[in-house]
């Protein structure tokens, strides 16, 4: 267990896992957090008629997005790796099994299939997350408008980080970012039916 801890804290240290790890969970978080906004203004739009059934078709959302997020990050970190980890045997005319090199990229593969995961998950389940409360306290409607502005935050959220990151104007991000989310919801206002 303490190796294991040991391989992702040295993961964790090398800025080219984390810029990866930051790119699928930023990337995959921002589809996650549309997709919910999505979701939140079409389930009132079409006349459903409490926040249970939205919480639920949010949720079909979420296990689709994050196992859509995991497994095409494994699979494309898994090929990414081999096709390295053959670059370098060839270059070492050596086998690199059971190395700590194999296992690093292992452990990379892993890092960025989590991270992955977990940004459609955030970005789905925070917007859902008033529909939780609607009918003791917040109307569908309310719930519905609560639900775009959280999901906005976190467009905003991760649009500051990623200015901040990058010596950006943090705010400019941010509002870039949480823009997409409006414009979601607009188009979505503006569908006909």
């Amino acid at each position: 267990m303490s190796s294991i801890r040991q391989l992702l804290r040295r993961l964790l240290g090398k800025e080219d896992v984390l810029a990866i790890s930051r790119r699928y969970f930023i990337s995959n978080g921002f589809d996650g957090t549309l997709t919910s906004i999505g979701i939140v203004v079409g389930a009132v739009l079409s006349g459903i008629p409490d926040g249970l059934t939205v919480i639920k078709i949010g949720l079909g959302a979420a296990v689709g997005l994050g196992t859509s997020a995991v497994w095409s990050v494994w699979e494309i970190e898994r090929a990414e790796t081999r096709a390295k980890i053959r670059r370098i045997e060839r270059a070492m005319l050596t086998n690199l099994d059971d190395t700590r090199i194999q296992r690093e990229q292992s452990g990379a593969r892993l890092v960025h299939a989590v991270s992955s995961g977990l940004g459609p998950l955030i970005g789905i389940l925070v917007p859902l997350s008033p529909f939780l409360i609607e009918g003791t306290v917040l109307t569908m409607a309310e719930a519905a408008l609560v639900g775009v502005g959280l999901g906005v935050c976190v467009l905003g959220v991760f649009g500051a980080y990623m200015g901040s990151i990058s010596g950006q104007r943090w705010y400019v991000s941010a509002a870039r970012m949480g823009l997409a989310g409006l414009v979601v919801a607009g188009i979505n206002v503006l569908l006909p039916g």
